[in-house]
């Protein structure tokens, strides 16, 4: 999955913006605490750029007023 960029985010509708920072937030935890169980090695680069995804959406979200 390539970085999500805000200006696509700001072209979709609400509904979908929220189930794209559910899916993030899905994937983080998921990868997480594989990584904390020592089940994967530590992808800290993948682990980065979701966190900033979610951070580009969360910041689309609040500059339309969509709330979580």
């Amino acid at each position: 999955m390539a970085q999500i960029k805000p200006k696509e985010l700001r072209k979709q509708d609400p509904n979908k913006i929220r189930q794209t920072l559910f899916d993030l937030r899905s994937e983080l935890s998921k990868i997480a605490g594989d990584a904390q169980r020592g089940i994967v090695k530590k992808d800290v680069g993948k682990i980065r750029r979701i966190r900033k995804d979610v951070a580009a959406v969360l910041t689309v979200m609040h500059e339309r007023g969509i709330s979580e």
